[in-house]
Order: C-alpha cells, then sequence, then structure tokens
C-alpha cells in the first residue's frame, strides 16, 4: 500500500489502495492483481482484467492491463518492462487471448511512450478520455 509514483505522475495511475478499490467495485473486471517484488523488495503493482465475458460494454477486453504502477524510487530500472513480460506470459496461457488491451492519457509525461516501446499500438478509440493501447499476442 506504500507504494507511490512521483507526483508528476499521479494523473496517470492510480494507487495501489485505489486499485483494489476500484478492483472491488467491479467484479464483473475480473480483477487479478499482484504485488511485484525484487528479492524481498516490493517495487510494483500490476492489476489485469483477466478474461472478461463477453457482452459487457464498459469493460474492455477480455484481458486488460488495469494497472501497472513501479515505484517512485524503483523506476529505469527494468521493472515495467519485466512486469510486462510475466502479465504476457501469464495472458497468453488463458483462453482467447489474442491481445493485451491497455488505456492512457494522453498529455505529456504520459506512459504512452513506454507502451508504444514495448509494442503495443493504439486502436483509435478513446474511452473515458484514454487512449486505447493493444498489444497482439
Amino acid at each position: 500500500m506504500d507504494l507511490s509514483v512521483t507526483p508528476q505522475q499521479a494523473g496517470f495511475v492510480a494507487s495501489v489502495r485505489s486499485s483494489l478499490q476500484e478492483a472491488g467495485e467491479a467484479p464483473d473486471a475480473r480483477a487479478w492483481y499482484r504485488a511485484l517484488y525484487a528479492d524481498d523488495v516490493p517495487v510494483g503493482f500490476v492489476m489485469l482484467s483477466d478474461n472478461i465475458r463477453p457482452g459487457n460494454p464498459e469493460l474492455l477486453g477480455p484481458y486488460y492491463l488495469w494497472r501497472l504502477l513501479i515505484d517512485k524510487e524503483h523506476q529505469r530500472k527494468g521493472y515495467g518492462t519485466r512486469a510486462l513480460d510475466l502479465c504476457v506470459a501469464y495472458v497468453r496461457t488463458r483462453p482467447n487471448a489474442e491481445a493485451l488491451l491497455t488505456s492512457v492519457v494522453q498529455s505529456p509525461g504520459s506512459p504512452l511512450p513506454f507502451y508504444l516501446k514495448y509494442g503495443f499500438v493504439s486502436t483509435g478509440a478513446i474511452v473515458d478520455d484514454e487512449l486505447v493501447l493493444r498489444l497482439p499476442l
């Protein structure tokens, strides 16, 4: 719960506490979340929507990277990329896993370049003022 991003990044990623609250309020989103550790040190948090059932237009899926937070003290050390590697490996084991979706706010300081460098591509869709990205699996 003590993980946090820089003040400049706070508009782009919600806290762990808020993420867990969102997950509890949206059971249809089928939240799958994990703490990220480097040895015994917590460095981040990730949350996916895991195999969302079709027919719910408010939810992106079936697989959606809902949250990726790397603590401000542990950024730029490769943990975000490694977390995505692990998420992609997990999603590839799931039924009907053709792509992983995510969304980003488009403004200065956004994590958009990070996701594009990883291989996500823009779908052109905007949901809740965020650009939807797709990583083909």
